[in-house]
C-alpha cells in the first residue's frame, strides 16, 4: 500500500513537473481550465511506468489532460472528463489516443501513450468533455519532440 502511495505520488509529481516545462498549457472555459501536456514517456521514473501500466520508450509519448473547476473562493477541484482525440504528423499518419483515467489525491489525470515522430510538428485534437450535458470542448496544440537515440 506504501509502495503504491509513493509511486502514485512519483507520478504527481513527475506530470507536474512536465507541465511546468510546459509552460503551464491550458484553456480556460468559463469556470473549468482545461491543463494538456504532451511529454516523453523517458520522463517517468521506469517505476512509475510499470506501477502505472506506461510504455516507458525513446519513442514514446503521454499526453496528460486534467480538467479543473474553479470554485467561488478562488480554489479549483479535479473534474472527472471524457477525453477522445487523435495525434497526428506531418506525414498524415494519424494515431487514435485511447485515455484512461487516474484518481490521485486531489488530482485526477487523462493519459494517453502515442507513437512520437522525430522532429515532427504533431498535431494534438481532443474533444474534452466534463460536462455530460454540454458539447464537448475542443482543445488543439502542435508539439514537436525530439527522439534521443
Amino acid at each position: 500500500m506504501l509502495r503504491r502511495l509513493l509511486l502514485s505520488v512519483s507520478l504527481a509529481a513527475t506530470l507536474m513537473i512536465t507541465a511546468s516545462a510546459n509552460a503551464e498549457q491550458f484553456v480556460q472555459v468559463g469556470d473549468y481550465e482545461i491543463h494538456y501536456s504532451a511529454v516523453s514517456t523517458r520522463f517517468l521514473t521506469p517505476e512509475v511506468a510499470q506501477a502505472n501500466n506506461i510504455p516507458r520508450s525513446a519513442n514514446r509519448g503521454l499526453v496528460n489532460v486534467s480538467v479543473r473547476e474553479r470554485k467561488e473562493d478562488g480554489s479549483t477541484r479535479p473534474v472527472n472528463a471524457s477525453i477522445q482525440g487523435y495525434v497526428s504528423g506531418l506525414t498524415g499518419s494519424q494515431e487514435s489516443l485511447s485515455f484512461r483515467t487516474v484518481h490521485d489525491g486531489d488530482a485526477t489525470y487523462h493519459l494517453a501513450p502515442f507513437t512520437m515522430q522525430h522532429d515532427e510538428a504533431m498535431r494534438f485534437d481532443l474533444d474534452v468533455r466534463y460536462d455530460r450535458n454540454a458539447a464537448p470542448e475542443s482543445v488543439n496544440f502542435i508539439q514537436r519532440f525530439y527522439i534521443e537515440r
